[in-house]
This record gives C-alpha cells, structure tokens and sequence, in this order.
C-alpha cells in the first residue's frame, strides 16, 4: 500500500472504530471487532511512521507520526486494562471515581488524539509530497483545484 494511501487508511479505521465502540446497545461481542480494529491501528501506526521515517518530509510530521504510535500502544494498553476489569472496584476519593472509569476517560480521550493526529500527519504529508508548501496564495482568494496534466505526446 501506497504511504499517502495508508496514512489516509489510518484515519477511517480509527472513525470506524469509534462508531463500533460508541453504538448504543451493542452486544458485548462487538469486543472482538474492536480489539481486531485496535490491533490493526497499532500495526497501521507503527508502518505509517516506519514510512515517514524513509522520507525527507519535515520532522514536524515524523515527529507527530512517533507519538500517533507511541499512543496507540498506550490506548491499546488502556484497552487491555479495561477488558480485564481492572480497577472496578477502586475508587479516587478526590474525584469519587474509579480506576477503571479513569482508564476509560484516558482511552477515550487519547483515542481522540490519534484520529486527530492522523489527519494531521495525512494531510502534512500529502502537502508536502505534492510541494504546496512552496506554492503560496494571496491573500482573500482560494484558488481552484488544479487539474491533472494531460499528456503532450
């Protein structure tokens, strides 16, 4: 697969899998299409900064790359935890809320992170593969697309 294919990949598993672990009333097999989507974002992470990393693309997007995968090893961590039940019963007295809903609330909101910095790196990247990093605009006008080349043979 293609780097810019992949990097894109990236953000619709990650939506995908939002929508599977946000649909109410779901049976509690929906579990297992959730850990295969959470193992597959790991995997597509790690390939997807191994990419960057062979490029010359700005370190700005590498870097955003190695924590998009430093990350989803820590919510796939998260997940773990919160598949054995890990700290149900402990509460935090200070926030009267347990453990385990801490470790939810830190899945969830680190989650959000990696969709929101795959499309950072995605779009990053494209731009700057395509070199309109170069190309500036005035200011006020949003030019049009530009359209494929054709061939002058």
């Amino acid at each position: 697969m293609k780097l810019w294919m992949s990097l894109y990949a990236m953000i619709w598993i990650v939506l995908i899998e939002f929508l599977l672990a946000m649909t109410p009333g779901s049976s509690p097999v929906m579990i297992y299409p959730h850990f295969v989507l959470g193992v597959a974002i790991v995997g597509l992470a790690f390939y997807n900064f191994s990419g960057l990393r062979k490029t010359r693309v700005p370190g700005r997007v590498k870097r955003i790359s190695q924590a998009s995968f430093n990350i989803s090893v820590l919510v796939a961590i998260f997940g773990a935890l919160l598949f054995f039940d890990v700290g149900k019963a402990w509460v935090i007295p200070l926030i009267n809320v347990s453990f385990y809903g801490l470790i939810l609330f830190l899945h969830v909101v680190n989650s959000f992170a990696i969709i929101t910095q795959a499309a950072a790196v995605a779009i990053a990247y494209d731009m700057w593969e395509d070199k309109e990093f170069v190309k500036e605009t005035e200011p006020g006008i949003v030019p049009p697309m530009p359209m494929p080349q054709k061939d002058a043979r």
